[in-house]
């Protein structure tokens, strides 16, 4: 196993809530269908849009700050040249790891968020990775 697929397995196995930024109501978005696929998997999932109160029946939060426990992983679905306030953000509430999906890439993110000892992944879609490394794994060692 590469180890970037080894940090993804380790981050995505120790962990269990992770903040979604710019999750979508919108059940044909791609924020809400990860989402919805990381709850079916057993993680909780805490909605970041300041438009919405409530996004697949959990509580939504304005921003990181806002969220009144511990984040383990920060999914961020925002546009590349918009995400470093969120970023900055998240950095001060010091998750495991902050994770921009897949076509979203920001080095200076990245650097933000390694030079504050977090883990980070960029242009990596959180579902497709678990079902991957994790979901799919678990499939056919359960397979005879």
């Amino acid at each position: 196993m590469a180890p970037q697929d080894e940090k993804e397995k380790e981050i995505l196995e120790q962990s269990r809530v992770i903040a979604v930024v710019g999750l979508s109501p919108d059940e044909e978005k791609p924020s809400n269908v990860v989402a919805g696929y990381l709850i079916a998997h057993g993680y909780r999932v805490i909605p970041v849009n300041p438009g919405y109160e409530n996004i697949l029946g959990q509580k939504t939060y304005k921003t990181l700050y806002d969220i009144p426990e511990k984040i383990d992983i920060v999914n961020i679905f925002m546009r590349a040249d918009r995400l470093l306030p969120v970023v900055e953000e998240a950095v001060r509430i010091k998750p495991k790891c902050i994770w921009l999906q897949l076509g979203i890439i920001n080095e200076e993110a990245r650097k933000l968020a390694e030079d504050n000892g977090i883990t980070f992944f960029m242009d990596r879609c959180i579902k497709i990775e678990h079902n991957r490394l994790i979901a799919h794994s678990s499939l056919s060692r359960n397979t005879p």
